[in-house]
């Protein structure tokens, strides 16, 4: 029998989908350790997949996305991220999972490096690894509140280095960066003639100052955005997202994506315009629920003298167990969900700097979660 190729043997798997499988072997386990939206598409959008569905709109479309959704997504862009750009930027995808694909399928040849946040989704690496780039973590620290160390950063570029990703707000650290380090990191891209690659999916949650996307900082092409309809809307099994590339990039976008998916479903491009250019009172009302459940979450873990990293994006809590993990999470986290029947992600799976963290998703029911973190292990 024929060989997989052997670079796929070294592409490292998800250690938050490792725990969730052991996770649902469990009824009753209280799921903390995949970021879910505890909320349900609003039924328009909703209603909108279902009568392409009942049309029979479920034909090929153009590669780059239906005109009508790419319009949609111009106009957000230029309202809620102040970027300007043509329609021919815009290219719908399998959600944001194929658009970060894409744009480091373009990017990256074989032996290319990429500079990757640790912790980091563990997409980023994963990615890496099938393309046979080598992904290159930059720590990012407690002792930094999780933000990146510029000089520390700027060591790492060797001359194989063809892209950095950054991700604000970050799955899984909750954090965003500002203005002036998006700016810094933008000068060290163009310093060193790197792609940036920036990963927005979670631009909505922002809890102090404002999300602000890199591309708006770009004065001559350097940065490849992706978007998501995923956690803004609940529509996580519709799958869809959106790349956003430099100008002039329509012919070989064509040719990329009719090599990968050729275009994605109708029903599902309905579903994301409609989500896109209706009411956003379900959006307003889901982020004040993230948000008041981080301010319930992190006054009991307070109470209780745990150590966490204060949130400012995303819907995630990075929690310290250092003084319970003994120095492998993912072993204490398998016992804890074994022993305590509640399912968090073990920091490690996002890079070696997670190491005696976990990250819980509160996105779900507020019951379920304080009770959750009610059974960590406080320090004595």
């Amino acid at each position: 029998m024929p060989e997989i190729a052997p670079h796929i043997a070294h592409m490292p798997g998800s250690g938050v989908r490792h725990i969730l499988e052991r996770a649902l072997r469990r009824p009753g386990t209280i799921i903390l350790a995949v970021g879910e939206p505890g909320e349900v598409a609003s039924p328009r959008i909703r209603d909108a997949a279902a009568d392409a569905w009942r049309e029979g709109a479920i034909r090929y479309t153009p590669n780059g996305g239906t005109p009508a959704l790419r319009e949609a997504i111009r106009a957000k862009l230029a309202r809620e991220n102040g970027l300007d750009v043509d329609i021919e930027q815009i290219w719908v995808t399998v959600g944001a999972t194929q658009a970060l694909h894409l744009a480091m399928a373009l990017t990256l040849s074989r032996g290319d490096e990429v500079l990757v946040p640790d912790p980091g989704y563990t997409t980023f690496t994963m990615n890496a690894h099938l393309l046979q780039a080598v992904p290159v973590p930059y720590p990012l620290r407690p002792a930094r509140d999780f933000q990146p160390d510029l000089a520390e950063l700027d060591s790492l570029v060797t001359p194989r280095t063809r892209a950095l990703i950054v991700n604000t707000p970050s799955n899984p650290l909750g954090s965003t960066f500002d203005r002036a380090t998006l700016d810094e990191l933008l000068a060290l891209a163009r310093r060193h003639d790197l792609w940036l690659i920036s990963d927005e999916v979670y631009e909505r949650f922002t809890w102090g100052a404002p999300h602000v996307s890199p591309a708006t900082l770009d004065s001559d092409g350097h940065v490849l955005s992706v978007f998501s309809l995923s956690k803004t809307y609940a529509m996580t099994g519709a799958r869809v997202g959106w790349l956003v590339t430099p100008p002039d990039w329509r012919q070989t976008m064509l040719r990329v994506q009719e090599s990968v998916v050729s275009c994605v479903d109708e029903p599902s491009q309905r579903a994301a315009a409609e989500a896109l250019t209706g009411d956003q009172a379900a959006v307003a009302r889901s982020a004040a629920h993230y948000r008041e459940n981080l301010s319930a979450a992190t006054a009991a873990l307070s109470a209780r003298g745990l150590r966490y990293l204060t949130p400012t994006g995303a819907f995630y809590l990075w929690i310290d167990v250092s003084h319970v993990s003994g120095g492998d999470v993912t072993a204490w986290c398998e016992r804890f969900l074994d022993q305590e029947g509640v399912a968090v992600a073990p920091g490690s799976a996002f890079g070696a700097s997670g190491e005696g963290w976990i990250r819980v998703c509160v996105a779900s029911d507020r019951a379920q979660l304080l009770e959750g973190l009610s059974r960590l292990p406080a320090p004595v």
